[in-house]
């Protein structure tokens, strides 16, 4: 049963750069990874926000976009009812993409619990990540610390491109604290993980949005009193967007993983998910081993406007050139 409380927060203002090479059109124009598909289905934000609804309701749906990106998310967001899209003037990193939202919902939600949801992210068993995102948020009910609460996937083969998640002391069934962080090891110590039960970290986070707040106060109190002040004072529309201009335009680039929870795992917990057949989507050979692992018939009708270019890893990228949206598909 969704909570009055539970908010899921969407992550779609990256620049998806790593992609270059598969995401570029004819034209030169290169079009960020969550506003394309893998299969010439939804995209993979369409797929995040689908993600999103089995947790929270459309009303408690956020999503963060770039302001340079408009020619995609506009058309795409169009169709969803109360949607709530939180734009950025531009990417400064996960830590503020998720601080700019964050002041938004507890400024409306003070009880809010947030999850964090990364629009890159391919999930072939949906229905198991979805149990786990409902376990996370119960969890955030019955805890009495506060806790931020990280999903790992249960690895089926190792991978050096992933990031791992090392389980201390088992709390409850499934759920355990962080004993380290391992970012993308070398092909020894990726065995030498899997033998001591690490897990593919996610970046799926789920917290209570004041926890939340107090870990940035901790880390960047002068930054995130400055931005709480533009979000929650009472400026008409020009005079709001040129003072967040102005911040953004001075702002750092803050990664949340590195700059946020770095050094902090003892107020993390991680929760295992059975392997559902979840992938980051972050490099070419990600792609490649997603569509050759799963693959999927095409659609049975392309929209028009789709032209195929033919890749060098033999991947088809479709292009709708009248929406600027892009597609993954298998080369056939």
């Amino acid at each position: 049963m969704r909570s009055d409380h539970v908010w899921a927060l969407v992550l779609a203002g990256g620049d998806g750069n790593r992609l270059k090479s598969l995401t570029t059109t004819d034209d030169g124009t290169a079009i960020p990874k969550q506003y394309c598909s893998l299969h010439g289905h939804q995209t993979l934000l369409e797929g995040a926000l689908d993600r999103a609804g089995a947790i929270a309701g459309p009303h408690r749906i956020c999503t963060v976009v770039a302001a340079q990106h408009a020619a995609w998310w506009q058309p795409l967001l169009s169709g969803y009812a109360g949607k709530r899209i939180i734009q950025q003037p531009k990417n400064c990193g996960t830590a503020i993409g998720i601080m700019l939202p964050l002041l938004h919902i507890v400024h409306e939600d003070p009880d809010a619990q947030v999850v964090m949801l990364p629009s890159d992210h391919y999930v072939q068993d949906e229905a198991t990540l979805a149990d786990a995102l409902q376990r996370a948020t119960e969890r955030l009910n019955d805890q009495t610390a506060n806790k931020l609460i990280i999903l790992g996937v249960e690895p089926d083969q190792p991978d050096t491109e992933l990031g791992y998640v090392v389980p201390g002391r088992y709390v409850v069934d499934g759920l355990a604290t962080v004993a380290s962080f391992v970012e993308k090891p070398a092909w020894i110590r990726t065995h030498q993980l899997l033998a001591h039960g690490a897990l593919w970290n996610t970046f799926i986070v789920a917290a209570k949005a004041a926890t939340l707040l107090q870990l940035f106060r901790q880390r960047c109190a002068g930054l995130l009193e400055e931005m709480q002040a533009i979000v929650h004072g009472h400026h008409e529309a020009t005079l709001h967007q040129l003072l967040m201009d102005e911040l953004y335009g001075r702002l750092p680039t803050l990664d949340f993983s590195r700059d946020i929870l770095q050094g902090i795992e003892s107020f993390l917990e991680v929760l295992a998910v059975p392997n559902c057949g979840w992938s980051d989507l972050g490099t070419p050979r990600r792609i490649r081993e997603v569509l050759h692992r799963w693959p999927q018939p095409q659609a049975t009708q392309k929209p028009t406007g789709h032209t195929p270019f033919i890749l060098a890893d033999h991947a088809s990228f479709l292009v709708n050139k009248s929406m600027h949206d892009a597609s993954f598909a298998r080369h056939a």
